[in-house]
């Protein structure tokens, strides 16, 4: 895919994978549109990135995709490209009662539904394009979870599989669907969501890094995209699944222990 003269909207853009990912498509000449729910980051991204186009939206509330719908089809028709980047990261520990029901699956409405309902509301647009695609943000925990993040790695194992399906159906159309599978990636989401304990022995991938392979495997139609330790994950789970869930294992011990 040509990854010039497009236009582009990124879920969760205001930081993270999704504002490098941004910046560096701007650089190469598209039109950029992120969301993000805070809109102090939203302006800070708007100022750092000349030509971006930023969009107050929450990927996790229905009424927030229909009105993204509504506004990219009167200021963007041309739209072309959906990143779906926006993702919520939490350590759960599953002993403990739960407060709030509908808190507790949050990370499902925005990492799954979210993905999924955007890319209902706006294939049709995407599907009257010369050229098009989605790009699905999973995780190298899609292949195996990290138990003490568990209800993360479901949803992103889900929507590792929903992106397979959707290309699958998808194959007589010039929409192209791309899975990035970032490995652990220097940014806020990894240190609000992980203990800096559990990262020992973790090759940390810098985000900037991760930006460039994304890039790469677009412009090559590559469409499982998965940088580093990413890959390694989905090939340890084929080859030793018992052996590298029992890694992947070791801090639920210390969240028991501390808990």
């Amino acid at each position: 895919m040509e990854l010039k003269s497009n236009t582009i909207l990124i879920t969760g853009g205001s930081n993270g994978i999704g504002f490098h990912l941004a910046k560096e498509l701007v650089k190469l000449g598209n039109k950029v549109v992120v969301t993000g729910r805070d809109p102090a980051r939203l302006a800070k991204a708007e100022q750092a990135i000349p030509g971006l186009k930023t969009i107050r939206s929450d990927a996790g509330q229905v009424k927030d995709i229909q009105a993204l719908q509504e506004t990219m089809s009167r200021d963007f028709p041309e739209l072309n490209v959906l990143v779906n980047n926006a993702g919520i990261m939490r350590t759960v520990n599953l002993h403990k009662p739960v407060d709030s029901l509908e808190g507790f699956t949050h990370e499902v409405e925005v990492n799954l539904m979210g993905p999924i309902r955007l890319v209902a509301a706006f294939l049709p647009m995407l599907k009257q394009r010369p050229e098009a695609a989605i790009m699905n943000v999973t995780s190298g925990l899609a292949f195996v979870p990290l138990p003490t993040s568990p209800i993360y790695c479901a949803t992103k194992a889900a929507l590792h599989s929903y992106t397979r399906s959707l290309r699958v159906q998808l194959k007589g159309t010039r929409v192209k669907v791309f899975d990035l599978a970032p490995p652990a990636t220097e940014t806020e989401l990894l240190a609000s969501g992980t203990n800096p304990e559990d990262m020992k022995g973790i090759a940390v991938m810098k985000v900037e890094d991760l930006v460039a392979h994304a890039i790469r495997g677009m412009e090559r139609d590559q469409l499982e995209i998965r940088p580093g330790q990413a890959n390694q994950l989905r090939f340890m789970n084929r080859l030793a699944p018992d052996f590298i869930l029992g890694q992947l294992s070791k801090p639920v011990e210390r969240m028991l222990r501390e808990s």
